[in-house]
């Protein structure tokens, strides 16, 4: 069993910046990759970016690339993403996702971010 915990949420203007963590804890032998994903009201969950258990190896969103980076420090078991630029759009849920090499995926319970003027 692996536990998500998401921090970070809040409002913040347009062309601000938040920082979102997620510390994990249980068995991380057992997760590949970890990642973000984002759901608005109306709309379907979808991913936002997404890193190897081992930092090597990330993956994008395209409507994220070059605003987001997402980053792991396994000493403290976390993963973060660090969002820059905001646009409204960036408005949603943000849920934190462990992937294990078999079974099915962890997910946090989310952390809320408003982007608003």
């Amino acid at each position: 069993q692996v536990q998500l915990v998401e921090s970070g949420g809040g409002e913040v203007q347009p062309g601000g910046s938040l920082t979102l963590s997620c510390v994990a804890s249980g068995i991380m032998s057992s997760i590949y990759a970890m990642g973000w994903y984002r759901q608005a009201p109306g709309k379907e969950r979808e991913l936002v970016a997404v890193i190897t258990s081992s930092g090597g190896s990330a993956n994008y969103a395209d409507s994220v690339k070059g605003r987001f980076t997402i980053s792991t420090d396994n000493a403290k078991n976390t993963v973060y993403l660090q969002m820059n630029s905001l646009k409204p759009d960036d408005t949603a849920v943000y849920y934190c996702n462990a992937r294990p090499r078999i079974g099915s995926d962890y997910w946090g319970k989310g952390t809320l971010v408003i982007v608003s003027s």
